[in-house]
């Protein structure tokens, strides 16, 4: 059972026929400004001026300046004298009482003396003649690790040498930085790879456009034409291209229709949770798309509906093996990579059959051209 809540030793329920308004006209003007400064400070439907104990009697001199009052501020500190130190500072004198550690206490070092460890002549005396490489080396195999630093410890697990100059003492030196050089821009030109969709060229089985910017929405419903009736291309990179939902029916409609792209990306555009719906559930027609990726668009968060909606989709889909789509949840994370999984191993069966009957097909061969 819960306790009663109670005020000043009373329960609650004896304050509920109290006229707020009577009590009110019992206080004094002073009483009624010491209660009204008793307010919550992160109370939001108070202004902030309301909010505070503060009460400056002074009437204003003027509108606030906010420039004019750091620069007083400024002013101040810099014109106020600094507090004059009782000992001046001269290098390499110790001002005041030096701290030195506490001895530690009796028990704890009779406790260090009575540790012995008898490790037998052998082991004993090869401690003992052991170089501090080798004695770095062992601590670094034993999982010493509070021992040495990084360079020695990977130094003897990779046995590459200690570093020159580094005992138990030594120091880790921040390795400089590497500077890779740029990737070159996108080169691919947009006219032409459309023009080579259209016309289904062998040739082009993998089309790039990546980070290409400024990129019009007639090209992109003229690219989803020419896919609609494409037969050789495989793989459509559409990452950073600034792809919205404008174009999310053509392209679907075009993987309705194409049977033999394998990879789909549009990473890092402007698609709607909504419109990502869309592209998941166009796969499902032809069942040809193997990796679908669509993170990082500008709506980060799906939500619990959406991410639903996709498991139900993915779950569907018997052909998907890869799928690059940031899930909030870990149950629709678990479905997904389950059915994922699935997926891969049914693949993996049919590859070994086909394998397997190829294998058979050509011993048969072998047995009858022997005949």
């Amino acid at each position: 059972m819960t306790t009663p809540a109670k005020l000043y030793g009373k329960d609650l329920s004896v304050y509920d026929d109290v006229d707020v308004d009577t009590l009110l006209d019992k206080l004094t003007p002073e009483e009624i400004n010491i209660l009204a400064k008793e307010v919550d400070p992160d109370d939001s439907f108070l202004p902030p001026s309301q909010r505070t104990s503060y009460d400056c009697d002074k009437e204003p001199t003027g509108p606030l300046n906010r420039k004019q009052l750091i620069e007083h501020i400024n002013k101040e500190a810099i014109e106020t004298p600094d507090i004059p130190e009782i000992q001046p500072y001269v290098a390499g004198v110790v001002r005041g009482k030096k701290w030195t550690p506490p001895p530690p206490p009796q028990k704890d070092i009779d406790a260090q003396e009575k540790i012995q460890i008898d490790l037998g002549d052998e082991y004993e005396h090869a401690l003992t003649n052991a170089s501090q490489e080798e004695i770095i080396d062992l601590a670094a195999i034993l999982g010493f690790h509070s021992m040495m630093n990084q360079d020695q410890y990977h130094a003897s697990l990779l046995n590459k040498g200690q570093p020159v100059g580094l005992g138990w003492d030594g120091i880790t030196k921040a390795a400089k930085q590497k500077i890779f050089p740029m990737d070159p821009p996108n080169s691919t030109d947009v006219e032409d790879s459309i023009r080579r969709v259209q016309n289904d060229d062998p040739k082009y089985i993998d089309l790039n456009w990546n980070n290409i910017k400024n990129i019009s929405d007639e090209k992109f419903n003229s690219l989803f034409d020419g896919l609609e009736q494409n037969t050789h291309l495989e793989t459509l990179s559409l990452s950073n291209t600034g792809l919205t939902d404008r174009g999310v029916d053509k392209l679907a409609q075009a993987l309705e229709n194409n049977s033999h792209v394998r990879v789909v990306n549009v990473e890092s555009n402007n698609l709607t949770p909504l419109g990502v719906v869309r592209l998941i559930k166009s796969l499902l027609k032809q069942t040809s798309v193997e990796e679908f990726r669509a993170t990082n668009q500008r709506t980060q968060i799906l939500g619990n509906k959406i991410e639903m909606e996709i498991t139900q989709l993915i779950e569907k889909n018997p052909t998907i093996l890869r799928l690059g789509l940031h899930l909030e949840y870990n149950d629709a994370r678990h479905r997904i990579a389950t059915h994922l999984q699935r997926n891969i191993d049914t693949k993996r069966q049919k590859i070994k059959a086909k394998y397997q009957i190829h294998l058979a097909a050509k011993g048969k061969a072998k047995i009858v051209r022997t005949e």
